[in-house]
């Protein structure tokens, strides 16, 4: 079919913006993209979803979120949570221990529907349910394929709750990162999940090195998130959080090193040495007060940084936006934060989830993958491909998505979620969410 009769943007440096522009897509995969009317003519036996002069660009990619907190939104637990680790133990890891295949299931179900609603059609999750902790990736992996996304998953593999929950952690990276080897649809990929430094043993490193060997796959870990990560792996191990992580070949061009706010200078320059990409959350960082990741100093030294979510939201657009304000405003300079907020979404992160999944995401050029969102974005000043970034930040919002294609099908049309019935589902979530709450 051809999308077309709208303002296109490609994020594609040769051809960025198409005043009246369309895309033609044949299966999977974008054909071509150019002026409507040319398209019309070259393909005239070609269906037409007319947009009406809505925007047309690629799907926004989420490089990191919590699907297992979904059920916390409007959950007060009581508990102090003075600190980060306090907020660990006295909320996300309490409400983890509780959560059963069903929760899970319904997190899925809530965040990727809520994803597809806000334009984001790739979503990199990492997830935790230590009491339920087999065939949980599966569980929601099958939510990611009944409402049509793209997903990469892993389970958080840690110590704090024993070695045989952390044994079953390995196992379920393991097979599901080998399962998805043989899903030739390419929409679920697996990587290796770990907590962070301060909760994962030598053993348990050695043990997932161990089983790695020969799987195409990165690691997914959080990193120097909170200051007590650093101070607890000097005082356990004589090092610092990378330097542990580098000599168990934790990092490369596939991996994930999350937040990294408290790495110092030699840390980063082991994550530029080994190509390791980093992903930034910007809400996450200010929420749990545990300071600015060094962003702008990160690109500069040629570090991939990309961004997620970290659960705050899901909608990468304001995902954006914050990261623009924060980097401003922690290093008390205006002139920052900018370029590297619109890099991190629209060029990192699309070429990190490349890597991921092994294919072209995030452009909308031949034969890229057909992800692709309209938006009710009507600007109020001009827009042209020298001032795309500007309106991105400034102007868009996941709100404003009224379709999403996703691998060249519409899983939302004019708002309505085309693979589930939304309302029933989310009535559910409720009932599901509910009782979990009780169990708290």
């Amino acid at each position: 079919m051809i999308i077309g009769n709208g303002r296109v943007i490609t994020w594609d440096k040769d051809n960025p913006f198409y005043e009246n522009g369309g895309v033609l897509v044949k299966g999977t995969r974008i054909e071509k993209v150019g002026d409507f009317r040319e398209l019309r003519e070259m393909y005239p036996d070609e269906e037409v979803t007319d947009v009406k002069g809505r925007l047309i660009m690629p799907g926004m990619i989420n490089m990191h979120t919590h699907i297992y907190s979904a059920f916390a939104r409007g959950l007060n637990l009581g508990k102090p949570t003075p600190d980060f680790l306090k907020i660990l133990e006295n909320m996300w890891w309490h409400i983890d221990k509780h959560l059963t295949l069903e929760d899970t299931r319904y997190s899925a179900y809530g965040t990727m529907a809520e994803s597809i609603r806000l334009g984001v059609t790739t979503v990199v999750d990492h997830h935790a349910s230590p009491y339920h902790i087999r065939d949980s990736l599966f569980t929601i992996g099958e939510a990611a394929k009944e409402l049509g996304v793209r997903a990469s998953l892993c389970y958080e593999t840690s110590d704090r709750d024993g070695m045989e929950a952390a044994e079953e952690g390995i196992r379920e990276n393991i097979e599901f990162i080998k399962a998805c080897r043989k899903d030739e649809s390419g929409m679920l990929k697996g990587m290796f999940g770990m907590h962070a430094s301060f909760t994962l043993s030598d053993g348990t490193l050695d043990k997932a090195r161990s089983e790695m060997e020969g799987l195409d796959a990165g690691y997914h870990i959080h990193v120097a998130e909170g200051i007590d990560d650093e101070i607890l792996c000097v005082r356990d191990h004589g090092k610092r959080v990378v330097e542990r992580l580098e000599e168990f070949g934790i990092l490369s061009d596939r991996s994930l090193a999350i937040h990294c706010v408290h790495a110092d200078d030699r840390e980063l320059e082991i994550l530029k040495e080994t190509n390791c990409n980093v992903v930034h959350n910007p809400e996450s960082n200010m929420g749990n007060a545990v300071g600015t990741s060094p962003v702008v100093k990160m690109m500069r030294m040629g570090i991939k940084v990309g961004l997620g979510t970290d659960a705050y939201t899901n909608d990468m657009f304001e995902s954006l936006k914050v990261a623009k304000i924060l980097q401003s405003h922690a290093l008390k300079d205006p002139q920052v934060g900018f370029m590297e907020a619109f890099r991190m979404q629209f060029e990192n992160n699309r070429d990190i989830a490349g890597r991921v999944f092994g294919t072209e995401l995030g452009i909308l050029r031949e034969n890229a993958c057909a992800d692709i969102i309209t938006l009710d974005y009507d600007p109020l000043t001009p827009m042209n491909g020298n001032n795309l970034a500007g309106h991105a930040i400034f102007g868009m919002s996941g709100y404003q998505v009224r379709d999403t294609m996703i691998n060249g099908r519409f899983v939302m049309k004019d708002r309505i979620l085309t693979t589930i019935d939304f309302e029933k589902t989310m009535a559910k979530s409720r009932e599901v969410s509910k009782r979990l709450w009780e169990r708290l």
